[in-house]
């Protein structure tokens, strides 16, 4: 019970790690906020929470628009009482038109889509968050990067510089807001098997059956998998964090341990 009685917001909560951390935060104590842009999805992982016995609710948004934000932690404090943690994981990858491009060959109009869903909404998100735990007397923001974002990428330019700045973001908020007792922290995936993925998963899979080329993988020789990411958000939003603020958690199989 790690996170016994406090209300969590998880962005893009419908799949992937969102969903996951939704489950394991419920588990861990916490009442659950998700949201994302299909009502589907979020239906689907609330009633995982339900299953495991946690209380949640879940909105309906898009975390690039300020309104929608802002509504996001408005039902969090109407449902719950209160907003101690801020999991800004909504992103956009492979599996997105637009996203993964070299930068010449991107239209201006899928950079700034790219941009916003993966850099601007943390930006909205948090603010709203933050006015609300300042009136808690403090809270958790945990930011999701990617590697992408603290390495090199042959292509995918829009979206490492939307997470490069989610990790310059980190730190400056980290700085800003930490005298106020709220702690901002980054968790840093590698390559995670998720829908953002999906596309890639058959080349994945045969890379990692073939030991001549499961390094190429990662160093453990495969992807890592969403319980894995959200582990290491609960760690980042508990109180056995207490001390870690502005930090990048990389959880990627040592992919970048060599670079």
């Amino acid at each position: 019970m790690r996170l016994k009685d406090k209300v969590a917001i998880i962005t893009g909560a419908g799949t992937g790690v969102g969903r996951a951390a939704m489950v394991l935060f419920a588990r861990e104590g916490a009442m659950v906020v998700g949201t994302g842009r299909t009502r589907e999805r979020l239906e689907e992982t609330l009633a995982l929470v339900e299953q495991a016995g946690g209380k949640g609710a879940v909105v309906t948004g898009d975390v690039r628009v300020d309104g929608d934000a802002r509504q996001i932690v408005a039902t969090a404090v109407e449902r719950f009482g209160r907003l101690d943690i801020l999991v800004n994981n909504a992103s956009v990858g492979y599996s997105y038109q637009g996203s993964m491009a070299p930068l010449a060959d991107t239209p201006e109009a899928d950079w700034d889509d790219v941009v916003s869903i993966n850099l601007k909404s943390v930006y909205l998100m948090s603010r709203h968050a933050i006015a609300e735990m300042r009136r808690a007397g403090g809270g958790a923001i945990v930011n999701v990067s990617s590697i992408g974002g603290i390495a090199g990428m042959m292509d995918a330019h829009a979206y490492s510089a939307a997470k490069g700045g989610v990790v310059s973001l980190t730190r400056s908020m980290a700085v800003t807001y930490g005298p106020e007792n709220i702690r901002v922290n980054c968790l840093v995936p590698g390559g995670i098997d998720t829908p953002m993925i999906a596309s890639r998963m058959d080349a994945i899979r045969e890379l990692s059956a073939d030991p001549a080329t499961r390094g190429m993988v990662s160093p453990l020789g495969r992807v890592g998998t969403p319980e894995e990411m959200a582990y290491g958000l609960l760690y980042l939003a508990s109180d056995e964090a207490s001390f870690t603020n502005g930090a990048l958690l990389v959880i990627d199989g040592g992919s970048t341990a060599g670079m």
